[in-house]
Formats: structure tokens, C-alpha cells, sequence
């Protein structure tokens, strides 16, 4: 049995180690030393690397000529280079946008856009059980999105508070238009609005639903519905054509002002090629698509310490509520925001977890957990108990 941490070790900004840009980059040559940094996914056939000191330096995922790469090992560097036949990067140094995903879809629909093609890579190469090479390509990738959503969650809690951030579940077979699709939708809706940034698993359904309302939360509460009545003349997301086109153009026709924070501009998504059979969720500002789901599962649970929204769902919902549940129980995760539980009869009566969730979280070994689950049907009642939260 896991032993109760007496407190939370807080992540370490290693930022200041990484060197991602060109001008990061051109700092460090006019110095004359990259030693003890990571340089992550640069083009550097064109630095002149001689007379730098590359001591301990990590060149990961970087173009480099032969003769650059020979030379700086030589000289106490380590070098990963980048898996150059793969339809994705091996060590990406940002987060993905929604035209990163999509892009292709303009020239040759939804067969041609880089999600797509990435995801039927994944498939061909065994799935959830690849061979050695592509597993390997794929834990250095998936190794770049988790450093990339590090960076920018650290400083976006470092600027608005460790229970800012929000997670949204819910069954990515709820439909456009649906009453469950809607409450999702203005529940981030609500929220955003008051500066918390909505995290969700980047799927179809409620997840959708939760970073449409993010990206509209600059307007009015009206838009958003005229925003969800588009969409749901698209139900269906296994006609993946139509669906993107549906959701693309209603991102284009309420895309919010220049400038916008990215907790006002959708939001952040975790999802996964694994399953990649689900179309791309366009509404997130930044999306940290990984290979992994075991990984992207723990990570937006551990994200989510300004509380956890679960809307109705099924397997995959009820894994995450447990899993949840886990962290929470142990005290792994230092500020366990609530449990929102939306749609009290379907987690009450068809699957009835508070049953089991209160005696369990009564007993958690770092002090009585179970004030924190709420049941409600109402939007507003959900986003009233998560910005009581400072």
C-alpha cells in the first residue's frame, strides 16, 4: 500500500536549462557556451559550433550535419537526434495549435490533415504495442509535449494560482446540441470568464463542448448557443470530414480578438492518438497530443487542482474519477480541488458513485476528503463552488 506523502515536492523550473528558439540559441553562441543545456529541436546546420563549449550539453531532436554531431560529441556533448522517416517530431519543443492538427485538411480533407496520418502511422505500427524503434520515437516525443505543458502550466500557475487550473471530463459520445453538451459548454463558459484556464482530455463530446465555451467565453453567452446550434448540425464525429469542417468553420466565425489570453482563446487539451479514431478538437488554444494515454490520463488529473468536473460518461470517465480518487486519497496532489459530479441522477442512481466514493474518501489516511464531492444539475451551482476557490 502507497504511503501518505507528508507534503508535495514542487516541480523545479528547468526552463532556464532549455535553450527552444532561435533566439534562446543565438544568446547562448554570443556567450560562447551551451554547456549543461538542453537544446531542443533546433536547426543548427548553420551554427558555427567549434568554439563553443558543449560540455554536458543535450542536443535533442536537432538538425545536425555529420560533422557537427561528430565534432561536439567528441568534444562532451550528447547528442539524440531526431527519427527523420517519422510523420511526426520526435522531440517537439511546444505545444501543438489546432492548425498544427489540421494541417493538410484545407488541400485534402480529413485523409490528408497531420493528425490523421499520424494517428494511422500509430495504428499500423502496432498501436498500443509498437516495436522497439517507433516505441522508442514515440516516448521521446511524447517526453517533448510532457517538458512543453511543464513549462507553460508551471508559468501560468506561477502567475494565477495553483487552484487556476480546471479539469472537464465527460463521455466523448455526448452529442452536439445535446442538454449534457450544453452544460459542459457554459460551464466553461462561466468559468473562463473569470480567468480559469480549462484543461480537458481533447476528445470529442463533453470535451469539446468544454474548450467551445472556453474559446467563446469573450463573448456573449448567446453566441454560444448560436455557436452550439452550428455544430449540431454535425453529430456524428466517426464522419470525420464533415465534423472538422463543421467545428473549423465555427472556429474561424467566433475566433476571439487578437491577444486573447489562452485561457479565454479554448483552453488547454491533453488527448491521444490512442484514440485516434476520434477527431481533432479544434477549440483548445494549446493541445499536448501524446502517444501515451496512461501518461496524458495522470496528467490531467494532476493539472486539475482548482477542481474536476465529471460530466456524465462511461469507462473512460469512471477510470479518471477513480484514478482521482487515488490521488486525492493518498494526498499526492497537494491542492485536490473538488469533485463536481453533473447530472445527479446518473451519478447517483446509473452509476452510483458517491456510494462508494464518500466512505473511501472519509478514511483517506491525509484527513477526511469527502466534503470535496458535489452532485448538481446546475452549471451555475458548479461554477459558483469552483471560483469560491482562490
Amino acid at each position: 500500500m502507497p504511503t501518505p506523502l507528508p507534503h508535495v515536492i514542487e516541480s523545479v523550473d528547468h526552463s532556464a536549462a532549455e535553450v527552444e528558439t532561435p533566439e534562446q540559441l543565438a544568446r547562448c553562441l554570443r556567450r560562447g557556451t551551451v554547456a549543461d543545456l538542453i537544446l531542443q529541436g533546433l536547426d543548427l546546420t548553420d551554427a558555427d559550433l567549434r568554439d563553443i563549449d558543449v560540455t554536458r550539453a543535450i542536443f535533442l531532436g536537432c538538425t545536425l550535419s555529420v560533422t557537427q554531431a561528430t565534432d561536439v560529441v567528441a568534444r562532451g556533448a550528447h547528442v539524440v537526434p531526431r527519427f527523420m522517416d517519422m510523420p511526426y517530431p520526435t522531440q517537439p519543443s511546444r505545444l501543438y495549435t489546432p492548425d498544427d492538427l489540421v494541417a493538410g485538411f484545407a488541400d485534402g480533407g480529413f485523409d490528408a490533415m497531420y493528425d490523421t496520418r499520424v494517428f494511422r502511422h500509430y495504428y499500423a505500427q502496432g498501436g498500443a504495442t509498437p516495436p522497439l524503434r517507433e516505441a522508442l520515437a514515440q516516448r521521446i516525443h511524447d517526453h517533448g509535449i510532457d517538458n512543453a505543458l511543464a513549462n507553460d502550466t508551471q508559468k501560468w500557475i506561477a502567475e494565477h494560482g495553483p487552484n487556476s487550473i480546471v479539469g472537464i471530463m465527460g463521455g466523448h459520445a455526448e452529442h452536439r446540441g445535446s442538454a449534457g453538451y450544453r452544460h459542459a459548454a457554459r460551464l466553461a463558459w462561466m468559468i473562463a470568464r473569470e480567468g480559469r484556464l480549462v484543461l480537458t482530455g481533447g476528445g470529442p463530446g463533453v470535451m469539446e463542448a468544454a474548450n467551445l465555451g472556453a474559446y467563446l467565453s469573450t463573448r456573449t453567452l448567446e453566441d454560444l448557443e448560436l455557436a452550439v446550434d452550428e455544430l449540431a448540425a454535425v453529430t456524428d464525429f466517426h464522419d470525420g470530414q464533415a465534423y472538422t469542417a463543421a467545428a473549423l468553420a465555427v472556429r474561424e466565425r467566433y475566433a476571439p480578438p487578437p491577444g486573447t489570453s489562452w485561457a479565454q482563446a479554448g483552453g488547454l487539451a491533453i488527448p491521444t492518438w490512442f484514440f485516434g479514431h476520434e477527431p481533432a478538437n479544434v477549440f483548445a488554444a494549446r493541445i499536448g497530443k501524446m502517444f501515451s494515454n496512461a501518461s496524458r490520463e495522470e496528467l490531467i488529473l494532476k493539472l486539475s487542482r482548482g477542481g474536476i468536473v465529471f460530466a456524465a460518461g462511461r469507462a473512460g470517465t469512471v477510470q479518471e474519477v477513480f484514478q482521482a480518487a487515488t490521488m486525492t486519497f493518498y494526498g499526492t496532489v497537494e491542492h485536490s480541488g473538488p469533485f463536481l459530479f453533473i447530472g445527479r441522477q446518473f451519478w447517483t442512481d446509473d452509476l452510483p458513485v458517491a456510494a462508494l466514493l464518500r466512505p473511501l474518501l472519509s478514511s483517506a489516511p491525509v484527513g477526511d476528503r469527502s466534503p470535496l464531492i458535489h452532485f448538481t444539475d446546475d452549471p451555475a451551482e458548479a461554477a459558483g463552488l469552483l471560483l469560491a476557490r482562490s
